[in-house]
């Protein structure tokens, strides 16, 4: 029921169209404005900037105050006391597990860690320079000819299942991926290891001898899993609940997230942070390309400070600042592109105009210098944040599926020709 209503008055209608307006815990009201199809109007949003397409209890975001809660919890305590797993646990059923209930939740996913070995033929049928994503893409797609034993949506058994064969899967596809590009055989799951000790094992370690896996790298690896996990109705997001929403199976509207989640402007954030390091090139050039990106002439943006929604800090950034710092002491490494983004953070959160600005570094900035370090080259970046994200969309898609939801059909302001008649081709001039 509405909590209130607005009334939009309108030149050419003599009385005023009545629209609710609906309050939600935390955030702005909500303008309910499907109302206006019967008064002959809709609305003209481009990019959905100020349309709620659908109610959420999974995550909120302010991003005026730098706030990121999910299921209510501070992604800063999580990424502290929590583990992805457990973080999964949440998203998917609203609270936080007992021990009982982890120690169940943890088990099962570790029980669906292996693919089918056919899968393995697939990746066959890639060049081995084909980018991960296109590959991953096509092999979680064709998950649903794998495991349609349980794709019937409609019950809750089945949406449960799919959901336990993703989370658990996608690690193991990520490692295939990455070791078929590089020629190497794939490393079969060890259900001994923890969820990111598995991946980096599956990565690193080779059939003749398994690397050993730095209890430092490890966490910092969860954390990446933990800050990208969700972040509420992003482009990825409504994506998947989009697809979603025609009844799809949960593979194919993970795939199409993966897709979505693909392009430059959302995904690919923390590997452009490395290609401008590269464009840098020394640290010599930093004072340079920080007044490059104070003279809004200049093309160049510096990649990794601040971010679209939040407008004040990143709240993800501060816990994965102190994660690559401790990987960068643990791994002791000398490269120049790491000292050289280490010494531009330092360069940039003393400069008057990047504090007056609030351009802090943000997650993809920190978790990009991570993913180098232990490394991951920058062809898998987005990889690992499909990885991390499918614990998001698999539970937004769960939501969507498990209430009552309509086919998705946004709507247009046509703007091309009125209604003319054909002209043959010998008639046309």
């Amino acid at each position: 029921m509405a909590d209130d209503k607005a009334q939009l008055h309108l030149n050419n209608l003599s009385d005023p169209i009545e629209l609710p307006i609906h309050k939600g815990t935390a955030g702005p009201d909500v303008i309910d404005v499907r109302g206006l199809v019967q008064a002959g109007y809709f609305t003209y949003d481009p990019g959905f900037v100020s349309t709620a397409a659908c109610e959420s209890k999974i995550t909120y975001i302010d991003g005026e105050k730098g706030i990121l809660l999910h299921r209510g919890y501070p992604i800063g305590q999580l990424a502290a006391d929590s583990d992805y797993l457990e973080t999964c646990y949440l998203l998917l059923n609203g609270e936080l597990p007992n021990k009982e209930q982890k120690d169940e939740f943890v088990n099962t996913v570790k029980n669906h860690t292996m693919v089918n070995e056919q899968i393995s033929d697939f990746f066959t049928g890639f060049r081995r320079d084909a980018h991960p994503m296109a590959i991953m893409c096509g092999v979680v797609g064709a998950l649903s000819a794998f495991y349609h034993d349980s794709l019937d949506i409609t019950l809750e058994r089945h949406r449960e299942i799919s959901a336990f064969r993703l989370i658990a899967k996608m690690p193991t596809l990520a490692a295939m991926c990455y070791k078929y590009s590089i020629g190497q055989p794939f490393v079969y799951p060890k259900n001994d290891l923890d969820f990111a000790e598995n991946f980096l094992h599956m990565m690193f370690s080779t059939p003749c001898a398994d690397t050993p896996i730095s209890p430092v790298v490890a966490k910092a690896m969860d954390r990446i899993f933990i800050l990208h996990a969700d972040h509420e109705q992003n482009a990825s997001t409504s994506t998947v609940r989009l697809a979603g929403s025609t009844g799809a199976n949960p593979f194919a509207c993970i795939a199409a997230g993966i897709a979505a989640l693909w392009g430059p402007a959302h995904g690919g954030a923390n590997e452009a942070v490395l290609d401008m390091l590269d464009e840098i090139g020394d640290i010599s050039r930093i004072p340079e390309y920080i007044e490059k990106a104070k003279d809004k002439s200049d093309p160049f943006l510096l990649m990794g400070f601040g971010h679209r929604v939040y407008k004040n800090f990143d709240p993800r950034a501060t816990v994965m600042r102190e994660s690559c710092h401790e990987v960068l002491k643990e791994l002791g490494i000398t490269d120049p592109q790491l000292e050289l983004a280490m010494k531009l953070e330092e360069i940039a959160l003393k400069d008057p105009y990047f504090i007056e600005k609030k351009l802090f570094p943000n997650v993809d900035f920190y978790s990009g210098i991570i993913l180098k370090a232990i490394g991951i080259p920058t062809s898998m970046f987005t990889v690992i944040f499909a990885l991390a994200r499918t614990a998001g969309w698999i539970s937004h898609w769960q939501e969507m599926i498990s209430n009552s939801y309509k086919i998705g059909r946004p709507r247009q302001l046509y703007t091309g020709y009125e209604a003319r008649d054909f002209t043959p081709l010998d008639k046309r001039d």
